[in-house]
């Protein structure tokens, strides 16, 4: 990687902004994987299965979901070991892809979703959502987009950069 001849140093309001959008969003995950901890599952957990019981068929092939998710296929896998021994979710292959995977939301999956939902809810808005005004919010909202536009493709689901192989 060829050295940078001049750095592009944040000014002091970029720094700020850049180490509260750091420690901000560290600690609004934090504080929502708390939140849900005392219901018995993770965000991650929780992520997967509201994803999940948005589809019609209530199933997402597994690499579809873990791009839609951003986590890694092997966390991914993991995650759906756990949700399996639950009971919330079941693996499947695919009709017609041998290597394909579907991960199915099961009724006792839709349960904790519908029963998980006004908790998490809750916590958005107490954490963020009512912290903010509506066009803060808004702003927030299409700065975000605008930072995964410029990211999209850049790393594959493994989490990789796609010229970062081994």
């Amino acid at each position: 990687m060829a050295a940078h001849s001049e750095t592009n140093w944040l000014t002091e309001p970029e720094q700020r902004a850049w180490r509260a959008y750091l420690r901000g969003g560290r600690m609004l995950i934090e504080a929502l994987d708390r939140g849900l901890a005392a219901h018995g599952l993770s965000l991650s957990e929780y992520e997967i299965i509201s994803m999940l019981s948005e589809e019609d068929t209530r199933q997402m092939r597994m690499s579809e979901l873990a791009d839609l998710v951003v986590q890694s296929r092997s966390r991914l896998t993991h995650t759906a070991t756990r949700l399996e021994k639950r009971g919330w979710v079941v693996r499947e292959p695919c009709q017609g892809d041998r290597r394909g995977v579907l991960l199915t939301l099961t009724p006792t999956g839709a349960a904790k979703v519908e029963q998980i939902a006004p908790v998490h809810l809750d916590q958005v808005r107490a954490h963020l959502v009512d912290r903010l005004s509506a066009e803060q919010f808004a702003t927030l909202g299409g700065a975000m987009e605008n930072v995964m536009s410029g990211l999209d493709g850049f790393a594959d689901s493994d989490g990789r950069a796609p010229n970062d192989r081994y």
